[in-house]
């Protein structure tokens, strides 16, 4: 698994940190190429820019300072400041930081080259005064004598004031000796303007006449005022498209409760203090009545109810939750009053590591991306050239410079690389927004690629194909003692385990004596003493690693409740076989389902479970897994080899799970995909993560990334085959620079167009 550049999950050998800034100024993908590339001629520096929001995450080492990266930024002629980390956590009233500890304000200003409440005024001015400069220059019968010096007043204002975002980062770039789509843009506009205030210098006769098309009165006025007002327009509307998707994001750092109701202890009495949840810290107990939103993550000590999660994790039916069950913050209380007391707050709680994990995704490049990045590196003086030559041919092989000026400024305006910048992170934007909505977290761009490449999936049996919620259902007898005996005995000695079928024994006898002397074998069993007997319950390996003879009578008791779906544990006392615990586990009902989906995505799913073969084998038939696909008697740490051995054989894997001894495993497979009601170890060690139990949210998970990958890709092919094509023809003069213009702010908004079609997937 490949880990993005600010992204750092385990320590490495070299000290790094993270440093993320808000950089203003960039207004295409040579603005990003270019801040990327100073930043990593600085030893050990990695970055990564984002174009829609404006930032940048840095990978930097321990002698590098945020004073020498903002540095060096500002000396590319962009400005730049670390973002503000929030160290007070809460979601809160104004002035107040945000309980996530993001920088919720680096999401609203996604617009190159402004808001669109920026862009409005000059946008709105520059249609105002084009439309007649327009209008008379085009059509003779609205001409009037000397109406080129009313044009000229006319368009003043659009090619300076309107135009000036452009101008300003043009001289920016120049001062830097570099050029972007500003420079075009600049070059382009300017030279039409000057060229015809020369013209009418070099004449003030020029229009005295009446009914004068644009090809008899040689000015271009006009040229340069459209080119403008549809720029503006183009850069309007992808403020607005690209706000549109970040939105996902900002209304899942806005979910959380703004205030919490703490019982204090006050006179002697444990009363309501309704406080900021931001005050909230570990240990709190506070109250939610129904209705309300849940403070923060915890656990119920009091009340039973149902909780709405559909908020977290996409699943719409609610939770049941009683005493010692574990809730999330932001997720809606339904119907009973809970008392909850406080175990992470501020920037640890789950909704703070969905809204890391997004903003980190954002922010990153998927590789196929870096061929834009390259290519616009050079683009820009290319083009540059490529006009100069356009304007020389016309003029050497045809001599009119009115054609020559007109090819070359339609090719500066044409070309103009913005769509290339956008290709990519609007799509990352609103695919990983419209997965955060959908309980899907995806942790990079590079997770992307690799889900279009992953053939084979694993699915951990316990708490991702079944519940993981098992139950007594039988007690086999096999010695002198009761049935009552042996599950009290079992009961007793799994009572100090953790384990889900120690819990699940023990909860079948609530009644069971205590136990003493306890000791434990991961994959297993355990033993301990219990009312003066020494008590086994496990595998029959560590039944016979304990000197415990197991006949072919008791194999053969074993075998039928195998045959019959039952996982079933071994108990003996004081050195002989007493008897079996049965338990069943049930499949989810979403599990069928879900691994269709998975082979209509061309995915073999594969069943791993410590489970016998004949418990696996009859779980992989209920959901569609073929008995060859069955992975069953795995250990804990035999789950990192079983898929060391599928790649091994060529497959490229993915693998879901969620407990601890998953974690290992999903860092292994080529695409982790953590199940989100697991650890939280197994979350970090993930690629994807599905806040939800249901696996139809893993296909859906790979589903989403596929699409987002597939949009990436065709967002760069238009983007490319409209320079591609658009270049020549407009060298060739046949693309006047005024539809030049408005193809080229087409093309930018088509791109983010296309998408924000990701927000309508799942619908």
């Amino acid at each position: 698994m490949t880990t993005e550049p600010g992204i750092t999950r385990t320590a490495t050998a070299t000290a790094t940190r993270t440093v993320e800034l808000d950089i203003q100024g960039m207004t295409c993908a040579s603005c990003v190429g270019r801040v990327e590339r100073k930043l990593g001629k600085l030893d050990g520096v990695e970055a990564s820019v984002n174009l829609p929001l404006e930032s940048a995450v840095v990978t930097v080492p321990a002698h590098i300072s945020d004073e020498d990266i903002v540095n060096t930024v500002n000396a590319t002629g962009y400005t730049a400041q670390v973002k503000k980390p929030h160290h007070q956590p809460g979601p809160s009233s104004e002035g107040e930081p945000a309980a996530d500890g993001l920088d919720h304000d680096s999401h609203d200003h996604m617009a190159h080259g402004g808001t669109a409440s920026q862009l409005r005024p000059r946008l709105v001015t520059a249609a105002i005064l084009t439309v007649p400069v327009f209008l008379i220059s085009m059509i003779p019968a609205l001409q009037f004598p000397h109406w080129g010096w009313v044009v000229l007043a006319l368009s003043t204002p659009v090619v300076t004031w309107s135009a000036w975002s452009f101008h300003k980062a043009a001289a920016i770039n120049a001062r830097h000796f570099s050029s972007t789509m500003d420079t075009l843009v600049s070059i382009g506009v300017t030279a039409a303007y000057l060229f015809s205030l020369s013209q009418l210098l070099a004449d003030p006769m020029l229009t005295e006449h009446v009914g004068m098309d644009m090809g008899g009165h040689g000015l271009y006025f006009e040229v340069a005022a459209v080119v403008v007002t549809f720029l503006l327009l183009g850069r309007y509307l992808e403020a607005n498209a690209k706000q549109r998707a970040g939105d996902a994001l900002k209304s899942l750092l806005n979910l959380g409760a703004k205030d919490a109701t703490v019982l204090r202890e006050q006179h002697g009495k444990r009363v309501e203090v309704k406080v900021p949840a931001s005050s909230l810290v570990h240990g709190d107990e506070f109250v939610v009545r129904p209705g309300e939103k849940i403070a923060t993550d915890g656990f119920v000590i009091e009340g039973r109810s149902a909780v709405d999660t559909s908020l977290i994790t996409g699943e719409s039916l609610p939770v049941d939750v009683g005493p010692d069950s574990t809730v999330t913050g932001a997720t809606i209380n339904t119907s009973g009053r809970l008392i909850v007391r406080a175990t992470r707050v501020g920037s640890e709680t789950t909704l703070a590591q969905m809204g890391r994990l997004v903003s980190q995704a954002q922010s990153g490049k998927a590789p196929i991306a870096r061929l834009a990045d390259r290519i616009s590196a050079v683009f820009v003086p290319v083009v540059l050239v490529i006009a100069v030559l356009t304007f020389v041919a016309w003029m050497l092989l045809s001599g009119d410079v009115q054609a020559a000026f007109t090819a070359a400024v339609a090719v500066l305006v044409i070309a103009c690389p913005c769509a290339l910048g956008l290709a990519t992170p609007t799509a990352l934007l609103t695919g990983t927004g419209r997965g955060a909505q959908l309980g899907i977290l995806i942790r990079g761009p590079q997770v992307l690629e690799d889900t279009r490449t992953v053939d084979t999936i694993v699915l951990d049996k316990t708490g991702t194909v079944t519940s993981g919620r098992l139950s007594v259902t039988d007690v086999v007898v096999l010695g002198s003692r009761s049935r009552e005996d042996v599950l009290s005995l079992a009961a007793a000695v799994e009572s100090a385990s953790e384990h889900p079928i120690a819990q699940a024994i023990a909860a079948a006898s609530p009644g069971h004596p205590a136990v003493t002397d306890f000791t434990s074998s991961a994959g297993g069993g355990v033993r301990g003493t219990v009312d003066g007997s020494t008590v086994l319950a496990g595998r029959a390996g560590w039944l016979e690693e304990n000197d415990v003879v197991i006949t072919d009578a008791h194999r053969s008791a074993l075998a039928a409740e195998q045959e019959a779906g039952s996982t079933a544990i071994w108990v003996a006392v004081d050195g002989e076989v007493a008897g079996l615990v049965s338990l069943k586990d049930t499949v989810k009902e979403s599990s069928a389902a879900a691994i269709a989906r998975l082979k209509e995505l061309g995915l073999r799913p594969m069943l791993l479970t410590g489970d016998n073969a004949a418990v696996a084998r009859k779980i992989a038939a209920e959901v569609g897994i073929a008995p060859e696909d069955v992975m069953a008697d795995v250990l804990p740490e035999g789950k990192v080899d079983a898929v060391k051995r599928l790649q091994a054989q060529g497959a490229t894997v993915a693998m879901a799970g969620d407990g601890v001894n998953d974690a290992a495993a999903l860092a292994q497979a080529d695409l982790g995909i953590a199940m989100g009601s697991g650890t939280d170890v197994a979350i970090e060690a993930a690629d994807l993560t599905v806040m939800g139990n249901s696996l139809e949210q893993v296909a859906q998970a790979i589903e989403l990334s596929r699409k987002t990958l597939g949009t990436i890709k065709s967002n760069l092919f238009w983007a490319f085959f409209y320079n591609t094509i658009g270049i020549p023809v407009a060298a060739l003069g046949l693309l006047n620079p005024m539809v030049a213009g408005a193809a080229m702010a087409a093309s930018s908004v088509l791109v983010v167009a296309n998408s924000l079609r990701l927000r309508r997937f799942g619908k």
